[in-house]
């Protein structure tokens, strides 16, 4: 078979662009059958791709091109552009027209259950390319339970639905690398660590909960990622550090006490095995993907209960080494190799 994938999104740091790149590196490795056609779009990027997939066809689409030709018009099969494919697997932000079996990821729906959350220009682009996966999409790959059952409230065929996990990216860092990233950002003593900086990652309820938490301890909470739709006060012992290259990540995650991610909405949360593979205790929701992932290997709060989320942190402070070693038995269960291998039984549903 000759496979395409849209890989546009491989160069923008983000938890969809990890996934790609990550899938189709596994995908290459295990699979020397089939030939894989990779397609990108973009106007200034183009060299940032070719130096992930050397292989990949690179041309000048930007994103908002993409949305105006694929979403809005749906013009310009992608066969025209590629050539023929028998599979075409579409990437997270359009939704061209093609003459294959056409697979979709589709890593979460918050666009449509949280619209007030997301940038409106985004949630717009989100709908219009969801309208035609429900049209064209012959199977679709959600990461959790959750996803695959919010797709079906929407209207969506149970019978096109394919759940595959997704994966962690980090590995544990060494005590030399925890070292010289706490003297980069001088950061002294204990820290527990939050990833990601928005409503839907529940900061407000998260620093409201550290206060209660931290009584008595020396000890900080670090805040990773912008702040998107949300403004902060200064709180004591609370620090934020914006955005961090993604390879900062590793040594600040093993050198935290805790993750503490309570969201009150994931598509999956790879952050939550992040954290087993690190070694670190994880303070994580009770429902939806969350608890899908961690299972019984972290402790478990109410996001909408502040107390709740305290007596998490304090659970993981308290008794780390349970969480720690649950967590390194239950990230087992994940491999990118594992979710290459079911995404190509997918692509085998063509034949």
């Amino acid at each position: 078979m000759k496979i395409g994938i849209d890989i546009s999104q491989i160069v923008y740091g983000t938890g969809v662009s990890l996934y790609t790149k990550s899938l189709v590196e596994n995908l290459l490795k295990i699979d020397d059958t089939n030939e894989y056609i990779l397609f990108g779009g973009s106007l200034r990027r183009k060299q940032d791709i070719l130096n992930i997939f050397p292989q990949a066809k690179v041309l000048p689409i930007s994103p908002v091109m993409a949305d105006f030709i694929w979403n809005k018009l749906h013009v310009l099969p992608i066969d025209k552009l590629i050539g023929k494919v028998d599979v075409f697997h579409s990437s997270d932000w359009s939704e061209p027209p093609v003459d294959a079996f056409k697979v979709t990821t589709v890593h979460d729906l918050y666009p449509l259950k949280f619209p007030r959350m997301i940038d409106p220009m985004v949630r717009e682009v989100h709908k219009r390319k969801l309208a035609w996966v429900f049209k064209e999409s012959k199977r679709v790959i959600v990461p959790s339970n959750t996803t695959k059952d919010d797709l079906i409230s929407y209207g969506m065929e149970e019978s096109r639905i394919r759940v595959i996990p997704e994966a962690p990216n980090l590995t544990k860092a060494s005590q030399d690398q925890v070292q010289k990233i706490k003297q980069k950002y001088n950061l002294k003593g204990d820290y527990v660590i939050s990833i990601g900086v928005t409503k839907l990652k529940n900061t407000e309820n998260i620093v409201k909960a550290f206060d209660l938490a931290r009584s008595g301890r020396d000890i900080k909470l670090l805040l990773v990622g912008r702040p998107a739709g949300i403004k902060l006060d200064e709180v004591r012992n609370v620090r934020n550090l914006g955005f961090i290259e993604s390879n900062e990540l590793s040594p600040l995650l093993t050198g935290s006490k805790a993750l503490v991610f309570p969201s009150i909405y994931e598509g999956f949360g790879v952050p939550i095995l992040e954290a087993f593979k690190c070694e670190v205790p994880v303070v994580t929701s009770n429902y939806g993907s969350m608890l899908e992932v961690a299972s019984n290997a972290a402790a478990l709060v109410d996001p909408y209960d502040v107390n709740s989320i305290a007596e998490g942190i304090e659970k993981a402070l308290r008794g780390p080494k349970g969480l720690i070693e649950k967590g390194l038995e239950r990230v087992k269960d994940f491999s990118w190799e594992k979710t290459a291998k079911m995404t190509l039984d997918v692509y085998n549903e063509s034949k």
